[in-house]
């Protein structure tokens, strides 16, 4: 049986060691990287808790495959303590892959914000999302770009989307964020639906940013690969 040491969410004991009894994966990233949720008891309290774990070196998926239960070593030493698994899990959206980790990691905030009904929390987060991968995408200086539209999200996207810089396609979602920069998160009268046209349209926005030029060097990676293979 393999060990863990992690803080027990249930005595809240830090560092303490638990019985790592199976394991799931549930993600891979970067082509290489497994993402795991293992089934663990705390032997402090013996109460099971639901751990999300992820791979720590490239070489090291033989362990992950073979099963983390039947190290010999602590799952500590291959894998790294992401999280438990909690509330915050229930049924929340999962962002478009190939995101940077800081925004992936809002998102996934914001995701888990909507799955327990904090709608305006979960729209701070998503708009979070949009500044941080729209703000490289202004250029030094151009027409109409002044310190507010650098600073206003909301007054950033329409002239984004007016210098083709994002597609014209994303300008009717785009109308979810307001030009007053808060669309009522700040006041605290965002509905479900609001934080849910908020929600797609970040959705759609990254997947464009980050997921399909992702996808296109991948495809073109394999067909080069194919081509060599060939010759």
């Amino acid at each position: 049986m393999s060990e863990l040491v992690a803080n027990c969410p249930r005595c809240g004991a830090s560092h303490m060691t638990f019985d790592l009894l199976n394991q799931v994966p549930v993600s891979i990233r970067y082509d290489w990287q497994y993402w795991i949720e293992v089934f663990c008891v705390c032997r402090n309290c013996n109460k099971p808790t639901i751990f999300l774990v992820a791979q720590k070196k490239y070489n090291d998926s033989k362990y992950i495959k073979e099963g983390l239960s039947k190290l010999t070593i602590s799952a500590n030493q291959v894998v790294e303590v992401k999280r438990h698994i909690g509330i915050q899990d229930t049924s929340a959206q999962e962002p478009p892959e190939y995101l940077p980790e800081n925004i992936e990691n809002i998102f996934r905030e914001g995701a888990a914000c909507m799955a327990i009904g904090c709608n305006n929390a979960a729209a701070t987060m998503f708009r979070l999302c949009l500044d941080l991968a729209t703000q490289s995408l202004l250029p030094e200086e151009g027409e109409g770009l002044n310190s507010k539209v650098r600073r206003n999200l909301g007054l950033r996207l329409p002239w984004l989307i007016d210098n083709k810089i994002l597609p014209e396609a994303l300008r009717e979602l785009s109308s979810c964020i307001k030009d007053d920069g808060n669309d009522g998160a700040h006041e605290g009268i965002l509905g479900e639906e609001d934080a849910a046209d908020i929600l797609d349209f970040t959705f759609i926005l990254l997947q464009r940013l980050y997921t399909e030029p992702k996808r296109l060097e991948l495809a073109a990676e394999r067909r080069n690969k194919r081509r060599e293979k060939s010759e």
